[in-house]
């Protein structure tokens, strides 16, 4: 049985295939740092999250946010759901140095317990990354084939569910 958390969590299999992570992918919100599997609610999620990404000297990245459980985890119909695009992150420095291709759009469960990943990418080279005319059923895996962005090299997801309920997953 696996321990990685991406695993365990279905990030990979269900957003992504299997990697080697070769970047650091920090994600803050209001100074608490994401961890996988971290719980958080939509009021804590509100705003943009401050996102470091550090790896080979000199790269520029890619970041997708996807909800890979909307609506609602038991009828994801609207998999995956794109809460935010930015391109042409330079290495080491903050997102807001890369190029917003999609605005943040903050995650906002109406039923169920929610994952919202974040994956990085390593541009082989900068390019113009089209913003799709959608954000439900956006697939992180085309959007790394059709621009030839050769796998993740990082993701963190957290867990999200609206307002006043309680409980959560809980992996082991």
């Amino acid at each position: 049985m696996s321990r990685d958390p991406l695993i365990v969590g279905g990030i990979v299999g269900t957003v992504v295939d299997y990697f080697d992570a070769s970047a650091r992918l920090r994600v803050l919100y209001s100074n608490r740092e994401i961890t996988n599997g971290s719980e958080l609610r939509p009021s804590q999620v509100a705003n943009q999250p401050t996102v470091h990404i550090t790896g080979l000297p000199g790269s520029h990245y890619t970041l997708v946010m996807i909800d890979p459980d909307a609506p609602t985890p038991s009828n994801p119909s609207q998999r995956e759901y794109l809460h935010w695009l930015v391109t042409d992150i330079p290495e080491g420095r903050d997102v807001r140095h890369g190029t917003e291709v999609v605005a943040y759009e903050r995650p906002q469960p109406t039923a169920g317990i929610h994952r919202i990943a974040f994956v990085v990418f390593r541009q082989a080279v900068r390019q113009a990354i089209s913003a799709p005319g959608w954000r439900s059923n956006f697939i992180t895996r085309d959007l790394d084939e059709c621009y030839s962005l050769g796998g993740p090299v990082a993701a963190v997801y957290f867990i999200c569910q609206r307002e006043g309920t309680c409980g959560g997953r809980r992996y082991r």
